[in-house]
């Protein structure tokens, strides 16, 4: 290698940029390429997003169904195999309140707690909740325990 055969390393220099709008005599010059008049020749010029060319967009051309309540409430839902399997862990004893909850990771601060029927409880516990469904309640107070709504 010397002098005679230095050159910049490969995809480093990139130099097939037109020069517009820098005169006539370039050929690029005049409308610097953009054509003649309408929206797209102008400065500034930029698209709405979902803009079809004045053709109806699709998201005003699909129908809208379907009802979305404001007042809905959500619930994160915790089920009673859940809660058997934090006693067999050993990290729940006798009650399962909001702060044992949020110390397990079943539920944000901010969350409304539901408890669900899903599998069975044969650990007696006192459970503090926003809600219960009908199958959760019966199994805890059927193990023994009690369940306290918030």
């Amino acid at each position: 290698m010397d002098l005679s055969n230095l050159k910049p390393a490969a995809g480093s220099v990139k130099n097939n940029s037109k020069r517009v709008g820098r005169g006539q005599g370039s050929g690029k010059g005049g409308t610097a390429t953009r054509g003649h008049k309408g929206a797209k020749s102008r400065s500034g010029y930029s698209k709405k997003i979902g803009f079809e060319g004045g053709q109806m967009p699709l998201q005003r051309r699909v129908p809208k169904f379907g009802f979305k309540n404001i007042n809905r409430k959500e619930y994160q839902g915790i089920n009673l195999d859940t809660l058997q399997k934090l006693v067999d862990d050993g990290k729940i004893t006798d009650t399962v309140d909001l702060d044992v909850i949020l110390a397990t990771r079943l539920a944000g601060k901010n969350d409304l707690v539901k408890i669900l029927g899903r599998g069975e409880l044969k650990a007696k516990l006192k459970v503090s909740a926003h809600k219960f469904t009908a199958t959760a309640k019966a199994a805890i107070e059927a193990a023994g325990g009690e369940a306290v709504t918030l």
